[in-house]
């Protein structure tokens, strides 16, 4: 019997803090920072059991997408350039634009969708979720879907 998998997308802050550990324990070891499994739990201050039990179902979000189509919806403000600006954040970190749409604005405010390809030259795809939030009147940006 084939177990459904179900995936969430959550903000750092909503992770319980041994499973932020497990994603650092992981890094430590990719990086070779540490040789063994012990050390990286030692030095995150996990058990190695917690490692052992998370270690397959806990990764960053960048690490699984990476061929993949991302599906966000943004609210942004109708200001001219801000969406030129949110395009080139997403040109900089070399992803493909697949689709847009954007809404009329209402009250100074439109609705944007958006898929993007994520590409295995892409960079840090939480780093360029992280730079579009930033942008000055970027509102809201959520991810619909991941494909």
């Amino acid at each position: 019997m084939s177990e459904n998998k179900k995936y969430f997308v959550v903000t750092q802050k909503a992770v319980p803090e041994v499973l932020q550990k497990v994603v650092e324990a992981k890094m430590l070891m990719e990086t070779r920072q540490v040789r063994t499994v012990q050390e990286a739990a030692d030095r995150v201050g996990i058990s190695r059991s917690s490692f052992y039990k998370y270690k397959e179902d806990i990764f960053p979000f960048r690490d699984n997408v990476k061929g993949k189509t991302v599906t966000f919806v943004m609210q942004m403000q109708d200001v001219p350039g801000l969406l030129s600006n949110v395009l080139q954040v997403i040109a900089q970190y070399r992803a493909n634009i697949l689709t847009i749409h954007q809404t009329i604005p209402v009250n100074g405010v439109a609705l944007l969708t958006f898929s993007v390809d994520v590409l295995p030259t892409t960079g840090d795809i939480s780093g360029m979720i992280e730079s579009i939030e930033e942008q000055e009147g970027v509102q809201s940006l959520k991810i619909l879907a991941r494909e």
